[in-house]
């Protein structure tokens, strides 16, 4: 399957590897076709003069990073293995330019957000800071392999900050969930409780009328005693008067 071409990352022409579906390992170079020796003809120009060896170890040696710190796409089509590795061209300052374009060229045509959590903006600016990686590395290994251990760090971060994200959501999920749960065994409970005032309450009152009749009750006894018991002592007093009185006329000596 072909990859995605609008990439902010500059590549190279795809590559014809194998007609097998084994693939090669990132930091493979690529392949090039042998060319043919033309058929000698006429006098014999003197062989094209060759690069120095330095300047071909120091290329080699920055491919080498290239595929490292970004490694080479691959796809099959069609039964056969293509390879496509970044770009080891040196970029100018027309080329910073056309990149500052194309990015907010495509920042507009796939609707990107200003502000806020974009997937679409963040995928963008990865592949532009890619694009500055390679662009630096080729003038300075060193300062890429610095900026890729920064691009590398910022990664971990966002992923940290989307593993405790993720988390903190289903940490919420699960106490939304308990907060449910526990909510309607709370109502269950309030209602049992409430159901359980109301009985005490009827019994209170039931008591309450019991406790009244009894006051009332002893209250109409306790008259009827003392009613009972006032004229039990009105009566004692007429007896011990009328006692007396015979008493006195006893004891008086008779005239």
């Amino acid at each position: 399957m072909l990859p995605s071409t609008e990439s902010l990352l500059k590549y190279e022409n795809p590559e014809l590897v194998s007609k097998t579906t084994e693939k090669i390992s990132p930091k493979a170079q690529p392949l090039k076709d042998t060319p043919q020796q033309p058929a000698i003809s006429g006098p014999v120009l003197p062989p094209p003069k060759t690069k120095s060896p330095s300047y071909d170890a120091i290329k080699q040696q920055t491919e080498e990073i290239l595929n490292a710190i970004l490694p080479p796409r691959e796809w099959m089509e069609n039964n056969q293995l293509f390879v496509q590795r970044v770009s080891s061209t040196p970029c100018t300052r027309t080329d910073v330019i056309h990149l500052q374009e194309e990015l907010d060229l495509k920042l507009q045509q796939r609707q990107a957000r200003d502000t806020g959590i974009c997937p679409v903006r963040r995928e963008l600016y990865t592949q532009c800071f890619d694009e500055l990686i390679r662009q630096i590395t080729i003038n300075c290994a060193e300062r890429g392999v610095l900026l890729l251990r920064v691009r590398d760090e910022i990664r971990m971060t966002i992923d940290a900050y989307q593993t405790l994200y993720e988390s903190s959501v289903a940490f919420g999920m699960r106490k939304a969930l308990q907060s449910e749960q526990g909510k309607s065994d709370m109502e269950k409970k309030i209602a049992d409780l409430e159901n359980e005032k109301t009985e005490l309450e009827r019994q209170v009152n039931e008591l309450k009328a019991k406790c009244e009749v009894i006051e009332k009750q002893e209250s109409e006894r306790r008259q009827v005693e003392e009613k009972k018991h006032t004229e039990e002592i009105q009566f004692l007093k007429r007896t011990n008067q009328q006692l007396k009185t015979q008493l006195d006329a006893i004891v008086a000596p008779r005239k």
